[in-house]
């Protein structure tokens, strides 16, 4: 039975039950699937005729599609060398029209993005003025995503956690009209509790409290009671996605966006999820490195709207977001501009990871990456050995304690062909670095959810910051100054000549990266 807090609030017991019931109902239908093809193949040879037939039409589809090349290259491989198989997890989950319905409810709601986020010209063309470089990468988040630069917001940086969640906590306290909160990872437990009794407080003094959390996020962590404890606090919540026992294939795409915005004057976003682990409170993978920004001024507004572009697509009936966008006040200290943005998979524009190109194009001296996970394709590759080959001192931090270790094992099959390249390589030793930031030539900086893998360029919701030429920037890089001491470069140990047998597993891992 769940027990008491110390505030009296009942404890939440975490779905893993429900996450084993869902898991095992997919692989027997899975199974029961394969099954039947296998069975209807060996029944007649023009089955299995067909069944070849079939494989190779798919194939040719694959090759014609506007996927990444690497993920169409999994997938071909996957199907030829097991066609039956292969077949039923492709057309069960490797086609964009398996999620129809989402695609087209998210598109109707993408339309109306222009009516809510104008862009300024005065702050583009001074941007432009200032820095042309800069100013195109700017012009393609407005013109191809659809978000705008912003002057008038100041941007601080929080490479402690700690730090960042008691400036969370502080803003809330202060909220009059609304909050709303959307995160991937939710933990019943010390560091959510503290901003619950503020939210319930908020919420019992009329202020619009909206919770939004991704379900296999959080199934780790929390069940289905916790959303009604919330909703019996005054707290609307919802579940972003819900795992449920039959194949959907629009379980694939998750919500790992990380969100907080406070009466459309202050935001938060970051690497951070709302566990104890963020916050160093627990330790299962050594000491946890994260890092996030707070917004205020007028470019809070794009966080708003996101999070409602979310939050309207688990209803029938939207919102009108109008209400929620009011003016925001200018700080008096706001320097530089900023570009809160998001990604989804529902569109065919990778957002997140055309911003990491740009960024790694347009440096001159220096770019600084963190990522828990480094799964890449030949695209992001090549721009990061090219820039090192130009004499961009380009640096990549990637955790020493992983908590998932075939994907480390994935993620340390790119070192060798970036280190030989001149892209140095660190660890970070003391445990487990979530943070995902860039940071280039002191100039520019983008701190958000995105983890150069697939996953996260390619299959979930995410959002980040992008700013520039403000203090915050100078911020990012005294982080990384901080960080690289306490990590261990690797780079002279991958750029030798590697094994054979080495090197032949790095490529069937990397060849199924994409599919992790």
């Amino acid at each position: 039975m769940p027990g008491k807090t110390e505030e009296g609030r009942q404890t939440i017991k975490n779905s893993i039950g429900r996450l084993v019931l869902v898991a095992l109902s997919v692989l027997l239908q899975v199974f029961w699937i394969f099954l039947l093809f296998v069975r209807l193949n060996r029944y007649s040879t023009v089955i299995s005729l067909i069944t070849s037939v079939l494989s190779l039409l798919v194939v040719l589809h694959i090759c014609g599609d506007r996927m990444n090349a690497a993920y169409k290259l999994s997938w071909i491989v996957l199907i030829q060398f097991m066609p039956i198989l292969g077949l039923c997890l492709f057309l069960l989950c490797g086609q964009e029209s398996n999620t129809f319905v989402m695609r087209r409810r998210f598109g109707q709601l993408d339309q109306q993005m222009p009516l809510y986020l104008p862009q300024d010209e005065a702050a583009a063309d001074a941007l432009n003025a200032a820095d042309p470089g800069l100013g195109n990468q700017a012009h393609y988040l407005r013109g191809t995503a659809g978000f705008p630069v912003y002057t008038g917001t100041k941007v601080t940086y929080y490479g402690d956690t700690n730090e960042a969640l008691e400036a969370q906590k502080e803003a809330l306290r202060k909220a009059e009209n609304f909050i709303f909160m959307e995160y991937h990872a939710i933990e019943d437990s010390t560091a959510w509790r503290g901003v619950e009794e503020i939210l319930a407080e908020k919420a019992a003094a009329g202020v619009d409290v909206r919770v939004f959390y991704d379900d296999m996020g959080s199934i780790g962590f929390i069940s289905k009671p916790f959303a009604r404890r919330l909703e019996n606090e005054g707290i609307q919540c919802r579940v972003f996605n819900p795992l449920v026992p039959i194949l959907n294939v629009f379980m694939n795409n998750r919500d790992h966006r990380k969100i907080t915005v406070v009466d459309g004057q202050v935001g938060f976003t970051g690497g951070y999820n709302m566990a104890d682990e963020y916050f160093n409170l627990t330790h299962p993978y050594g000491e946890w490195k994260d890092s996030g920004v707070r917004l205020e001024g007028p470019a809070v507004r794009s966080l708003t709207v996101t999070f409602l572009e979310m939050w309207n697509a688990t209803q029938k009936v939207p919102d009108d977001p109008a209400p929620f966008l009011v003016p925001a006040a200018v700080p008096e200290d706001a320097e530089g501009y900023v570009i809160p943005y998001a990604d989804s998979p529902l569109d065919s524009i990778a957002t997140g990871e055309d911003v990491y190109l740009n960024l790694i194009k347009n440096a001159k001296r220096y770019v600084y990456i963190t990522t828990p996970y480094l799964i890449i394709d030949e695209e992001m590759q090549r721009e990061l050995t090219l820039a090192a080959r130009r004499g961009v001192d380009v640096r990549i931090v990637t955790p020493g304690i992983p908590d998932k270790k075939t994907v480390f094992r994935v993620t340390r099959s790119y070192y060798a062909d970036l280190a030989t390249a001149g892209v140095r390589i660190f660890e970070y030793t003391p445990g487990f670095i979530h943070a995902k930031q860039f940071v280039a030539d002191g100039e520019v900086a983008t701190c958000g959810t995105i983890n150069l893998d697939y996953r996260s360029l390619y299959l979930h919701f995410e959002n980040g910051c992008w700013f520039c030429h403000c203090p915050a920037v100078a911020q990012v890089r005294k982080d990384f100054d901080e960080l690289f001491p306490i990590c261990k470069e690797v780079t002279a140990e991958y750029a030798g000549h590697r094994e054979l047998h080495v090197r032949g597993l790095n490529c069937i891992l990397r060849l199924f990266g994409p599919l992790m």
